[in-house]
This record gives C-alpha cells, sequence and structure tokens, in this order.
C-alpha cells in the first residue's frame, strides 16, 4: 500500500517562506520521480515541481521557478517544497505522489493546506 503524508502548512502572511514536507511510505523510493501537485478551489489539480529519484529537479511551473525549490532526502523517504515569497495565488491544498501516471490508479491523500492571507 502507497503512502504519503504532507505536512508544514497552515495560515501565512504574504511574503513568508514556509517549507512543506511529504513522508513516503514506497518500496524502491530513490527510483521513482516524485512530485508535488496543488489544488486551488473550483481549479483541476496541477502540478507544480517534480524530482528524480537522484536529485534532478525535472519540472518547475512557471508561476513558482523563481520561489520554490524541491528537494528530496532518500535516507529519510522525504520530499520537500520550499516556498519562498508566498503569494494569496498560492493558496490551495499541496499533494505529494509520484510523476508518473501510477498516481491515478492509487488514492490521493488528503494534502496539506495553505492559506496566503494577511
Amino acid at each position: 500500500q502507497v503512502q504519503f503524508v504532507e505536512s508544514g502548512g497552515g495560515l501565512v502572511q504574504p511574503g513568508e517562506s514556509p517549507r512543506l514536507s511529504c513522508a513516503a511510505s514506497i518500496s524502491n523510493f530513490r527510483e521513482w520521480t516524485v512530485g508535488w501537485y496543488r489544488q486551488h478551489p473550483e481549479k483541476p489539480r496541477v502540478l507544480v515541481a517534480a524530482i528524480t529519484g537522484s536529485g534532478v529537479t525535472s519540472y518547475m511551473s512557471d508561476s513558482v521557478k523563481d520561489r520554490f525549490t524541491i528537494s528530496r532526502d532518500n535516507a529519510k523517504n522525504t520530499i520537500y517544497l520550499q516556498m519562498n515569497s508566498l503569494v494569496p495565488e498560492d493558496t490551495a491544498v499541496y499533494f505529494c505522489n509520484f510523476w508518473s501516471t501510477v498516481r491515478d490508479k492509487l488514492p490521493w491523500g488528503q494534502g496539506t493546506q495553505v492559506t496566503v492571507s494577511s
């Protein structure tokens, strides 16, 4: 059973820079490209950033490429999303999952809510 548990979200003010974490309970973790997704209310879920098993960033959304950084710690089976200089448009539920289509064969986790507001 695959499991991703996201944490680190909450209510933040514009300009703040939290870091999200995702603990992955999957076999052969270091072999998988994984990503962070986000879903704004009434909008479809979209990919924000992806990182290969060896730690190479393979995708960054144009809307966040100058502000966000994705990283991973294979020894801890954990993926991180450092979010700098948040703006209200970053408000969304953030999810961690596989980058490949295998993500659509399993249920998504509950994600972590990030609300950017003053």
